[in-house]
C-alpha cells in the first residue's frame, strides 16, 4: 500500500447525495450538478445553453415550433450530463415562457421522450422565492436585502432577511421581451430607451410603495443580464476595484449604447455574442428599476434560481419540507379545525396506502398532495360554509404557496374543489405531470376521507378493510355497523352514484 493510499484509508467517508437542477429559462437553460455533503451543497458541474425560448412566443401566447425544437435540442445536450441520475435526484423547473405558453404541454410531452425527469412549471412568486434562497445561501450579509433577477421574460423582486423572504414579486418584463418591444430593429436611440424605461415604471407601480416602505440595507442582482451590465460598469470605472453600480453608471452605459447606434455595434469584450441581442432591453429595465425603487447601488450575485432549487432539495432531504410549512401556515391563517383536518388526513392516508399498488399510484407527490388536500379542504369556510368546496378551491388555486409548483398547486385546488357534492369530470383540468385516472382516484379517496368523518368525532370510525382493483374500491365494515348508522349508509349510497361520473365503482358492505 502506498503512503497516499494509507493516508486516505484513515479518512472516514460521509454519506453524500448527488443532485442536479435544471432551470428552463426564457433566455437560457442552466444546469447545475452538485453534491450534498454533511448539509452543505458543493457545486460540481455547470452547463449553460442560450435558447431564447421567449423569442418564439407570439401575441397569442403560442410557442413557435422553431422555439420548441431549439429547446428540445438543448435538452438532448443536457441529458448527456444527467445520464445515470436517479429520478428523485433531478429537479427541472420552467419559468416565464412556459408559464405563458398555451401549448407548453407540447414541449413537455416531447421532452419526456428525451429524459425521464418531469418538468415543473413554477409560479412567478415561487421562482422569486427560490432565487432568494440561492442568493441567501451564498451571500452572507447583515440586514435586509433586495434581490433583483432580470430574466428573458420576467423580472423577480424579493426583499428578505437572512434566509427568510419577506415579500416576493414577479413582473412580466424581461430582456428578451423588452428588446423585441422597444429595440426590434436593432437601433439604439434615446427615444426607444425613454419609452422602455417609462414602461418599467408603469409595470412597477403596484409594488413600489410596499418595497420602499420595507426598505433594505443592500441590493443584489442576479442573472446573466445583470452580470454583463455589472462587468461593463466596472470597466467604465477603470479603478481595479469591484464596487456597487449606481444609476449614474447605468446612464453612462446608455449613452455608450446610443452612441454605438445599433445592437450589432455593441462590440465590447464583456458582452458575449448571444447576450448582445438582448442587452439593450436589460439595460432599460435595470435603469427603470433603479429609478422606481430609488436604488443607491447594486452588487452582482452569481447564485440564482438553480442554486435555490438545489438548496431546497437539500432542505427536503435533511430538514422540514417547505411545502409542509406552507400548508401549516395556511391552516393557521384560515383558522382550519385542526382536529377535524387530522381525522380526514388519517383516513385518507389509510385509504391511500391500501390503494397505492393496485391502483398504481406511483408518483411520489400523490400521498403528500392528498394529505395537504385533506388538511386544507375547509379553508373556504372563512368565506362561507355554503359551497365551501368552491371557496376552498379558489383560495388554494390563487394564494401564494411557497414550495409548490404550478401543477402541484393546481392539483391541490382540483382535489379540494370536488371533495363533496357532484363531481364534474369535465371541470377537472388535464395535467402535464399527472395522469387523469390517478387524479380521479385521488378525488375519490379525498371524498371518502371527508364523508367517513362527517360526524367530526374521534373514535367514530371502526377498523375497516379496503380492497382496490382497477377502477373499483370495496370498503368492508364490521358486521351490522352500517345498519346502525342509516345517515352514513345513505351518504355512501349517494357517493356510489357520484363515483359513476368518474367511471369508478364504490362498493361497501
Amino acid at each position: 500500500m502506498t503512503q497516499q493510499e494509507s493516508a486516505l484509508g484513515s479518512v472516514a467517508s460521509r454519506e453524500t447525495a448527488k443532485v442536479a437542477a435544471l432551470d428552463i429559462g426564457s433566455n437560457s437553460f442552466h444546469l447545475v450538478v452538485a453534491r450534498i455533503n454533511a448539509g452543505s451543497v458543493q457545486i460540481l458541474h455547470r452547463v449553460k445553453q442560450k435558447v431564447r425560448m421567449a423569442a418564439g412566443l407570439d401575441e397569442h401566447n403560442m410557442l413557435s415550433e422553431e422555439a420548441i425544437n431549439r429547446g428540445l435540442d438543448t435538452l438532448r445536450i443536457v441529458a448527456q450530463s444527467l445520464a445515470g441520475f436517479a429520478p428523485d435526484s433531478v429537479r427541472i423547473v420552467a419559468t416565464h415562457t412556459l408559464r405563458k405558453a398555451k401549448n407548453a404541454g407540447d414541449f413537455i410531452e416531447a421532452a419526456r421522450e428525451i429524459m425521464p425527469y418531469p418538468i415543473e412549471i413554477i409560479p412567478g412568486h415561487e421562482e422569486a422565492r427560490l432565487i432568494y434562497s440561492g442568493v441567501a445561501h451564498t451571500n452572507h450579509t447583515e440586514g435586509r436585502r433586495l434581490v433583483v433577477d432580470i430574466g428573458g421574460g420576467s423580472t423577480e423582486f424579493i426583499i428578505g432577511d437572512g434566509f427568510t423572504p419577506l415579500v416576493c414579486s414577479s413582473q412580466q418584463m424581461g430582456c428578451v421581451s423588452y428588446t423585441e418591444r422597444f429595440f426590434a430593429t436593432g437601433e439604439l436611440t434615446s427615444k426607444a430607451f425613454d419609452k422602455a424605461i417609462t414602461s418599467v415604471g408603469q409595470d412597477l407601480e403596484d409594488i413600489v410603495q410596499r418595497y420602499r416602505k420595507l426598505g433594505w440595507a443592500q441590493c443584489l442582482g442576479t442573472s446573466g443580464t445583470i452580470k454583463t451590465l455589472f462587468n461593463l460598469a466596472q470597466r467604465e470605472r477603470n479603478n481595479g476595484h469591484t464596487v456597487p453600480i449606481t444609476l449614474k453608471c447605468l446612464k453612462n452605459l446608455k449613452k455608450q449604447f446610443i452612441t454605438a447606434g445599433h445592437i450589432d455595434k455593441l462590440i465590447m469584450p464583456e458582452i458575449s455574442e448571444d447576450r448582445r441581442h438582448v442587452i439593450a432591453g436589460g439595460l432599460a429595465i435595470l435603469i427603470g428599476i433603479f429609478r422606481s425603487l430609488k436604488i443607491d447601488g447594486l452588487v452582482y450575485s452569481p447564485a440564482a434560481l438553480r442554486e435555490g432549487v438545489l438548496y431546497q432539495m437539500e432542505d427536503e432531504l435533511h430538514n422540514a419540507d417547505i411545502k409542509s410549512r406552507t400548508a401549516s401556515s395556511l391552516a393557521t391563517r384560515y383558522d382550519v379545525d385542526i382536529t377535524q383536518a387530522n381525522l380526514v388526513l388519517n383516513t385518507c392516508r389509510y385509504l391511500y396506502d391500501q390503494c397505492t399498488k393496485p391502483w398504481k399510484l406511483k408518483d411520489h407527490d400523490f400521498r403528500n398532495l392528498l394529505g395537504w388536500a385533506a388538511t386544507l379542504h375547509e379553508v373556504g369556510l372563512q368565506i362561507n360554509s355554503r359551497g365551501v368546496q368552491r371557496h376552498s378551491a379558489y383560495i388554494l388555486g390563487n394564494v401564494e404557496m411557497p414550495g409548490f409548483t404550478q401543477e402541484q398547486q393546481g392539483l391541490l385546488a382540483s382535489l379540494v374543489r370536488f371533495h363533496r357534492k357532484k363531481i364534474k369530470p369535465n371541470q377537472i383540468p388535464a395535467f402535464h405531470l399527472y395522469d387523469q385516472n390517478s387524479v380521479r382516484r385521488l378525488v375519490g379517496l379525498l371524498r371518502l376521507g371527508v364523508l367517513l368523518n362527517k360526524k367530526r368525532q374521534e373514535g367514530f370510525l371502526p377498523k375497516f378493510i379496503v380492497q382496490a382493483k382497477r377502477a373499483k374500491l370495496v370498503l368492508t365494515f364490521p358486521a351490522d355497523w352500517l345498519e346502525h348508522r342509516p345517515i352514513l349508509h345513505a351518504d355512501l349510497m349517494q357517493e356510489q352514484r357520484y363515483w359513476k361520473a368518474m367511471d369508478m365503482q364504490l362498493v361497501f358492505e
